[in-house]
């Protein structure tokens, strides 16, 4: 298993599922700070497809966003979940479906059964940390 900074590292395409396409909210603040910072990000979140959040198009699933890429033969390398910790379990499944490298639960997100599912699967798991406080803290170092 990769350590945090390896991930950060290694990664260059995020897919945040919960996005949200409100400034205020934290998980447009977290992909706005990646997108600053050289991530692609790809929004995920079926309440705002059509739309667009920080110049990105929203996809309603990680399918739709994983397929975007297979064209360019790039992957999601991190799905961020911006969900409550009973909604990780099928989140965790579509990361494994589309292989991606990452399944990271943001701050007071938990799932244990679903990071299991995933570390098995050969994906590397963070769980209640945040992308953009680790990675600010390692880039500060």
């Amino acid at each position: 298993m990769r350590t945090i900074a390896q991930i950060l590292e290694d990664s260059k395409i995020i897919a945040i599922v919960g996005m949200s396409n409100k400034p205020e909210r934290v998980s447009h603040e977290v992909g706005a700070y990646l997108q600053q910072h050289g991530y692609r990000i790809l929004p995920v979140n079926p309440s705002y497809v059509g739309e667009t959040i920080l110049g990105e198009p929203v996809f309603a699933t990680l399918q739709d966003a994983a397929a975007s890429l297979a064209p360019d033969g790039q992957r999601i390398d991190i799905v961020d979940c911006f969900r409550k910790s009973e909604d990780i379990g099928p989140i965790a499944r579509d990361a494994i479906a589309v292989r991606a490298g990452c399944l990271w639960m943001q701050l007071e997100i938990e799932n244990q059964a679903a990071a299991d599912l995933a570390r098995a699967a050969g994906l590397d798991v963070v769980m209640n940390h945040c992308l953009k406080i680790e990675h600010r803290s390692l880039h500060a170092a």
